[in-house]
């Protein structure tokens, strides 16, 4: 797994990881998302999760909808559960 990303964000974090088999997350608490407010848990101190592919290289990702974990953007993670999500990412069959 390789950190690709690590900022501030909207008052906030993103991270995002890329793995050798082609998928990747991007890990958000933030207080504003693209203005719409913020991300799924973040009054508590939660995590928000992407699935995400790379189509065009590490600079550019994109949300992955077909993958067994999600088919949307998974919200009120706490720590252990993005470590969680993060393993099965990780061992999804490769792209």
């Amino acid at each position: 797994m390789a950190v690709i990303i690590d900022r501030e964000l909207n008052g906030g974090t993103q991270v995002v990881h890329k793995f050798e088999n082609g998928f990747g997350a991007s890990v958000i608490r933030s207080g504003r998302i693209a203005g719409f407010g913020t991300s799924y848990g973040y009054e508590q101190g939660l995590f928000e999760l992407a699935v995400l592919s790379f189509p065009y290289g590490d600079e550019q990702y994109s949300l992955e909808y077909g993958t067994e974990i999600t088919d949307d953007v998974l919200g009120h993670l706490t720590e252990q559960d993005v470590l969680d999500v993060l393993a099965r990412i990780e061992s999804l069959e490769a792209k």
